[in-house]
């Protein structure tokens, strides 16, 4: 089994002010002198106290069965649902993938919004979850370049909780991930903690595609980050 790990700066993410906007509602023409003032102050406090890691294991034990859109890794079955299951079935192995922004971003958010100050703890709440996704593509760059020295690809990343795939197999996931150098817990209701995290699977092999847009497939049609990406492929 292959594992790697990475500690990502908070420089290494590229993240933007204007990212961070347009996640809160703001676009290009609606853009707020004080809005931009608090997010670039908060990006840079962040940039000092965010512990960014991520890591994947790539599991080649795996099996894919058909009639119940389920993929068996190392003996666990994981009912990842058909939208899962369509998008990795051709995989000849299958990458985890945990990442994380680290504690202390969620504390700050907390810690503002209980003092009233439910600006600045909504963006630093963006924030964090922006890191943690940015963190993910870091992750998931290093694996496509990983796999293509072997002549393979890489699918998507899915993650338990979207796409009707039970968040409750977040337990089978992390069964496979003892002792994970991000430091994720899960609690009783399998929600991670440090809250800005992302786990979940990538498909790996010669026949398998990554899909530029995926939100199409999601059901969950409030999500802010389909209207985000939605926009981005418009343009």
């Amino acid at each position: 089994m292959i594992h790697k790990t990475h500690q990502i700066l908070f420089s290494d993410l590229n993240l933007t002010v204007t990212q961070i906007e347009r996640v809160i509602g703001y676009n290009d023409s609606q853009s707020h002198e004080t809005i931009r003032d608090l997010i670039s102050i908060s990006m840079r406090e962040a940039e000092g106290f965010c512990r960014i890691k991520s890591e994947y294991s790539i599991f080649q034990d795996v099996k894919f069965i058909d009639e119940t859109k389920t993929v068996e890794i190392d003996g666990l079955v994981f009912n990842v649902g058909k939208i899962v299951y369509g998008q990795i079935k051709k995989s000849d192995s299958i990458a985890i993938f945990l990442c994380t922004a680290g504690e202390e971003i969620g504390i700050r958010s907390r810690a503002a919004m209980k003092d009233g100050n439910l600006l600045e703890g909504y963006i630093y709440d963006v924030i964090g979850s922006e890191v943690a996704d940015s963190a993910a593509d870091f992750m998931q760059n290093d694996l496509e370049l990983a796999t293509a020295a072997g002549g393979k690809k890489i699918t998507n990343r899915y993650s338990p909780g979207y796409c009707r795939w039970d968040v409750a197999e977040q337990h089978k996931l992390f069964s496979l991930m003892p002792d994970n150098f991000c430091g994720i817990r899960l609690t009783p209701s399998a929600l991670m903690d440090p809250m800005k995290s992302v786990s979940g699977f990538i498909g790996i092999g010669k026949d398998v595609r990554f899909n530029p847009y995926t939100c199409n497939m999601c059901d969950m049609k409030d999500c802010i980050y389909r209207k985000i990406k939605g926009a981005d492929k418009i343009k």
